[in-house]
């Protein structure tokens, strides 16, 4: 049997990087899949994702904005009348430091970052409750959700709140039988990281990360995938590296 067969899922982010190996990992195994992106670009995948025996669907979502957030678990509930797994991995880059950070960019990267798995998570839950057996939500924080580096101010308050808001949602939601897991990613070969390393600027990550390579996005979905499935069934609060080792320095 495979590992989330019947289950229903929304991935945020789900067209591209991550988002998008985690969403074709899912289906491969069992999942339905909804797939969740700002733009309308996602068609792509999820014919994809069809055509090669899975089962997804896509719909335009605003992470930072409540109603369309609750537009989406509506959709969600009238077409499948559940929910049992939840991936906040929507997010967006910010390279500028205290000095440089101006006000508005800090409210945009917050609101997109940080407030959205606050939504996601107020949203989905009504409808996941409902499943006698709990559900799964699995937060895309990062690396520098974990330790500092001295640049990226926003991009890094914004992934430290994912890490503490995801240890109060698993306690919150233990008694629902919710878990709620954060991922922390570091090096890995998205589009954006890949330009990075073409500039040089990422290199000096990779030379101070034990395993001295960048990681797939295949990999972080295979973590996904465990957090998702019914194998971590007595993990909640985990605030789990998928680095190279990088935070063990």
């Amino acid at each position: 049997m495979r590992r989330l067969e019947g289950k229903i899922a929304l991935v945020t982010g789900g067209t591209k990087g991550q988002g998008e190996a985690i969403s074709k990992l899912f289906a491969k195994e069992g999942a339905t899949v909804i797939l969740a992106d700002i733009s309308n670009e996602g068609q792509e995948v999820v014919t994809n994702i069809n055509d090669n025996g899975g089962n997804a669907h896509f719909v335009q979502l605003d992470v930072s904005k409540s109603n369309e957030w609750e537009s989406t678990i509506r959709f969600i509930e009238e077409n499948f009348n559940k929910l049992d797994i939840l991936v906040n991995n929507a997010g967006i880059p910010g390279a500028q430091t205290i000095e440089t950070l101006t006000e508005d960019e800090w409210q945009n990267i917050m609101d997109v970052n940080a407030k959205s798995v606050f939504l996601g998570m107020k949203t989905a839950v009504g409808l996941m409750k409902k499943n006698p057996y709990g559900g799964s939500i699995i937060n895309n924080s990062s690396i520098w959700g974990l330790v500092g580096s001295g640049r990226s101010a926003g991009y890094q308050g914004s992934k430290g709140a994912v890490t503490l808001l995801t240890k109060t949602a698993a306690v919150e939601f233990s008694k629902y039988n919710i878990r709620v897991n954060s991922i922390h990613p570091g090096i890995i070969l998205t589009p954006m990281v890949k330009n990075s390393l073409a500039s040089g600027r990422g290199q000096i990550l990779i030379d101070n990360t034990p395993l001295k390579r960048p990681g797939k996005p295949e990999e972080v979905a295979n973590a996904v995938l465990f957090l998702a499935s019914d194998e971590s069934s007595y993990i909640t609060g985990v605030a789990l590296p998928i680095d190279g080792g990088y935070t063990a320095c």
